[in-house]
């Protein structure tokens, strides 16, 4: 597996290897004595799927506080999405920036996303699938979003139409009005 440091510490690019012929591929997405040979030591306690139907769907920015904050494996089962991690840390040099990444099912890259990091992604294809593995369990009172189009994150979602929103996400907070509950620690 190659693990690759993004801009963002903390938020790295796994691309597992990939074995194929005729009949499709095998990859082993997830394997912690390979990631742990890394100095990736992580537990996961839930995996969560979701499908996205039109293209331009837009889920996020979700985060989850502590006590149940998150650390998020993500990848793409079906499809093609746009995924993205923002630093939401008080005190963190990269405070408010993001990165995206391609996920697709062709490529097979995930991203490692840490606690104390937005999550979003936008679909590229109709009936695009997402899997992420999960650190802690979801805990709806802990569950909150910021703005996917906040002009002081500036993200470029590459939308090719309006964003399709769920009733949260057109309701999320500006990040300026946002009181991250998350501290940067070196």
């Amino acid at each position: 597996m190659k693990v690759t440091q993004t801009e963002l510490p903390g938020v790295l690019l796994l691309e597992p290897a990939r074995f194929g012929d005729e009949r499709g591929f095998f990859s082993e997405s997830w394997n912690r004595k390979t990631l742990l040979a890394e100095g990736i030591d992580i537990d996961f306690v839930q995996d969560n799927h979701s499908l996205s139907a039109t293209v331009n769907t837009v889920r996020g920015l979700h985060f989850q506080s502590p006590p149940h904050a998150q650390a998020k494996l993500v990848r793409c089962g079906r499809g093609r999405l746009f995924d993205v991690a923002v630093d939401v840390r008080k005190g963190s040099p990269t405070y408010g920036k993001w990165i995206g990444v391609e996920l697709s099912s062709e490529n097979g890259r995930q991203l490692l996303i840490p606690e104390g990091f937005l999550h979003g992604f936008v679909t590229r294809e109709p009936d695009t699938e997402i899997v992420y593995k999960c650190t802690d369990y979801y805990a709806p009172e802990c569950d909150g979003s910021v703005r996917f189009d906040d002009p002081d994150i500036g993200i470029d979602w590459g939308l090719t139409a309006d964003a399709v929103l769920s009733q949260k996400d057109k309701d999320a907070t500006l990040l300026k009005d946002f009181d991250s509950p998350f501290e940067y620690e070196e």
